[in-house]
């Protein structure tokens, strides 16, 4: 039987991983927007949870308002590394002071 605890605890590896991914590589932009996804998608997880286990729609309603957020997110973000790439060649964060204009 999975229990709420099993979801935390995924939730929690997951969130944990997108941290270090975060820290650890602050360079690539596509990886840490893939990150930040997967932040997303762990706090997603503990919504659906706790509102599987307490009866209540209200988490799952709420994690698709956070879906929609997490997609016009990446779009902009896709946009900016396009723009970067195009404009400098490459896809490290510390070029992104270069884009002022």
């Amino acid at each position: 039987m999975i229990t709420l605890a099993h979801y935390l605890i995924l939730g929690a590896i997951l969130f944990a991983i997108s941290v270090v991914g975060i820290f650890m590589n602050r360079k690539n932009l596509i990886v840490l927007l893939m990150a930040i996804e997967l932040m997303l998608l762990a706090v997603n997880i503990n919504f659906i949870a706790f509102s599987h286990f307490s009866g209540d729609l209200a988490g799952q309603v709420f994690v698709f308002f956070i879906l929609t957020v997490a997609a016009a997110e990446s779009a902009i973000g896709l946009a900016i590394l396009v723009v970067l790439f195009r404009s400098l060649k490459t896809v490290e964060v510390e070029r992104l002071d270069q884009l002022k204009g």
